[in-house]
C-alpha cells in the first residue's frame, strides 16, 4: 500500500474525564493527539478535527459542523479536506497514545492484501471459513464439487463413483432427491424443512453473512468475497476498534452521502456503526511487539495504564 492520508478525530467531550481536553492530556510527556500524529508522519495530508491551540507543522486543523457534533460529523469534515486522488485514509481517534507506525503499516497491508490467509492445496481455491460456528465446508475430491454435509448427524454422503458427484442423502427421512443427469451438480437439501437455498450459478461465491453492527467481515480467502472497504483492529475480546483503522475514501464518502440522506441532512450525533454499516471490513488482531495500539484512553485509569506501557 502506497500513499495514504489521515484524519484524527479530537472533538470528543471527554465526559468521563470531567470535560477536560482529553487529546491534550500527556502520556509519556507528550499530548496524546501529538503521539497519534507522530505515528503517521508519512501520511499526506494529516488532518486534525477539533479544537487545538498548537499542532505539529504541516497538520491541517478543521472543526466539525456543528462543533461537538460527534465522530461522524468530524469524519465528514476531515474527508472534505482530502483531494480527489486520495484513495486511502487512516481514521483515528486522538486518544490512542500507544499507536505506532508499525501498527498503521499492518492495517495498510491487510487492506491491500489480495492473497488468502491460508494457501490452498494443489493450487485450488481456498475454502470459505464457516460463519459463526457453522459447519466447515468439505474440500472437493479430485477437483469435483464438495459433497453436502449430512444434516443433524445423518448418514455420511456416499462417495462418488468413478470421480462423479456424490448423491445427497435425504434429510430427516424424506425422499431421496433424483440423481442429477449427465454428472450435473447434486441438488442441495433443504435445511429444517425449509426451501432449498439456491446455489450460486457457475460456481460463483456464496453470499457473505453480515457480522456485528451490520459490517461484513472480509476473511481474506478467495471465495469471491468483495474487496475490503477497510481494515481495523479488534481488541482482546474481538470488538472492532473502528477508529483505529484504515479505509477506502470512496467507500466512506458513499457511506456519508447515504447516512446524510437517512438522517434528513444532518450527521450530528450519528454513531460510527451507522456510518460503517454494510461496509466490508477486514478485522486485524494485533500480533506485534509492544502494547496494543488500539488502546484508547476514556478514563483516568486508562491514562495511568498507558503511562505504564509508555515508559
Amino acid at each position: 500500500m502506497g500513499a495514504y492520508a489521515v484524519v484524527v478525530l479530537a472533538g470528543g467531550a471527554a465526559r468521563r474525564m470531567g470535560g477536560v481536553d482529553k487529546p491534550a492530556r500527556p502520556v509519556g510527556g507528550r499530548p496524546m493527539r501529538d503521539r497519534v500524529l507522530a505515528a503517521v508522519t508519512d501520511a499526506t495530508p494529516r488532518v486534525l478535527v477539533g479544537a487545538a491551540d498548537a499542532v505539529p507543522a504541516g497538520v491541517l486543523v478543521v472543526r466539525e459542523d456543528p462543533p461537538g457534533g460527534g465522530p461522524v460529523a468530524a469524519a465528514a469534515a476531515g474527508l472534505a479536506l482530502l483531494g480527489p486522488d486520495t484513495a486511502v485514509v487512516a481514521l483515528l481517534a486522538a486518544d490512542l497514545p500507544l499507536l505506532t507506525r508499525a501498527a498503521i503499516g499492518d492495517l495498510l497491508n491487510h487492506l491491500d492484501r489480495e492473497t488468502p490467509d491460508a494457501e490452498p492445496a494443489h493450487g485450488g481455491p481456498a475454502p470459505v471459513p464457516p460463519a459463526h460456528g457453522g459447519l466447515a465446508p468439505v474440500p472437493p475430491a479430485h477437483g469435483g464439487l464438495a459433497p453436502v454435509p449430512p444434516a443433524h448427524g445423518g448418514p455420511a454422503p456416499v462417495p462418488p463413483a468413478h470421480g462423479g458427484l456424490a448423491p445427497v442423502p435425504p434429510a430427516h427421512g424424506g425422499l431421496a432427491p433424483v440423481p442429477p443427469a449427465h454428472g450435473g451438480p447434486a441438488p442441495v437439501p433443504p435445511a429444517h424443512g425449509g426451501p432449498a437455498p439456491v446455489p450460486p450459478a457457475h460456481g460463483g461465491p456464496a453470499p457473505v453473512p453480515p457480522a456485528q453492527d451490520g459490517l461484513v467481515p472480509a476473511h481474506g480467502g478467495l471465495g469471491g468475497e468483495r474487496r475490503p472497504d477497510g481494515a481495523c483492529f479488534v481488541d482482546g475480546n474481538g470488538r472492532r476498534q473502528s477508529l483505529c483503522g484504515v479505509w477506502r475514501v470512496a467507500a466512506l464518502r458513499t457511506a456519508l452521502d447515504r447516512l446524510t440522506v437517512e438522517r434528513g441532512g444532518s450527521l450530528s450525533g450519528a454513531p460510527v456503526r451507522a456510518l460503517l454499516a454494510g461496509l466490508v471490513v477486514r478485522e486485524v488482531a494485533w500480533s506485534g511487539e509492544g502494547p496494543p495500539p488500539w488502546f484508547d484512553c476514556d478514563t483516568d485509569e486508562d491514562v495511568r495504564r498507558a503511562e505504564e506501557w509508555a515508559r
